[in-house]
């Protein structure tokens, strides 16, 4: 495995195998890698022929008094878990190369609708950041397939419209949730969980289930089910940003007659925003 830190280190590795006709695989992170992150992996591994992995904590996501600073940073664990996984190559780039002339002056993706509804109502600029980062890592790369997990499932619907609308010639390929074995979403802010609310933190995902249950058994009011949810969440001591269904294809608010739906949760457990949605 080839790790490169400069555009120009990670185009001379790449040159040769566009040449070759390779198809080349992207999984985008942040770093501080778990099994979520490495079942992105597999999947690249699985449909191409060299896979890319680039760690970057892009500071055009993260809001005023979020967790830029603290985000946890673990390069060393997470290049042996690459190689491990038999990734090729690790672009791990410096921000002045991401923002030559700083994030805050950029030029900027900005994906409407889907980008200022429930988790870009609660934190503004959110997807603005993410879809700026993935843009420029898209062109720096240039990947024939990008991989992106479900449980950041508004996320991936953002980077699918932008490549749509922007008609990108990358493919975008689907991870699903990785889940610990009592059903909470793998994530890495899953780290700010003090033990006692590691306990009570898969509450999220049974909750999802529940409303889950309601929606098969023929429960149509949705708003209904989702008060129902986010009481029970708060009273065990969440603080709920959102519980939702939506429709799958757009996350707007489904009609009667949609019958692809999401069901969407954020929640807050101490310093740590749980994320998690199911197929209805």
């Amino acid at each position: 495995m080839e790790t490169a830190a400069e555009l120009a280190q990670m185009n001379s590795a790449l040159t040769g195998r566009r040449a070759a006709g390779d198809r080349i695989v992207l999984v985008p992170t942040m770093g501080n890698l778990h099994h979520g992150h490495l079942s992105l992996l597999r999947k690249a591994r699985d449909y191409g022929d060299y896979v890319v992995a680039t760690i970057f904590v892009n500071p055009f996501q993260f809001g005023e008094n979020e967790d830029f600073d603290s985000y946890p940073r673990t390069l060393k664990t997470d290049l042996q878990r690459l190689e491990a996984m038999g990734c090729d190559l690790v672009f791990v780039p410096k921000i002045k190369d991401v923002y030559p002339r700083g994030p805050e002056h950029a030029t900027q993706i900005e994906v409407p609708d889907l980008s200022s509804i429930l988790c870009g109502q609660q934190r503004p600029g959110f997807f603005r950041g993410v879809a700026t980062v993935v843009n420029i890592l898209f062109n720096m790369v240039r990947p024939d397939a990008a991989v992106f997990g479900e449980k950041d499932y508004q996320q991936l619907l953002v980077i699918r419209r932008m490549v749509d609308d922007l008609h990108m010639t990358i493919e975008i390929l689907v991870g699903e949730t990785v889940r610990e074995r009592d059903g909470l979403a793998m994530s890495s802010r899953n780290n700010y969980l003090t033990p006692a609310e590691r306990e009570l933190a898969p509450m999220i995902f049974k909750q999802l289930q529940k409303v889950r249950a309601e929606l098969r058994a023929g429960e149509g009011d949705f708003k209904a089910v989702c008060k129902r949810a986010t009481d029970a969440l708060e009273a065990a001591g969440f603080k709920p940003d959102y519980f939702e269904v939506r429709r799958a294809q757009d996350l707007n608010i489904p009609t009667s007659i949609d019958d692809e739906l999401r069901i969407l949760a954020a929640a807050w457990l101490g310093k740590a925003r749980l994320i998690d949605n199911l197929a209805a």
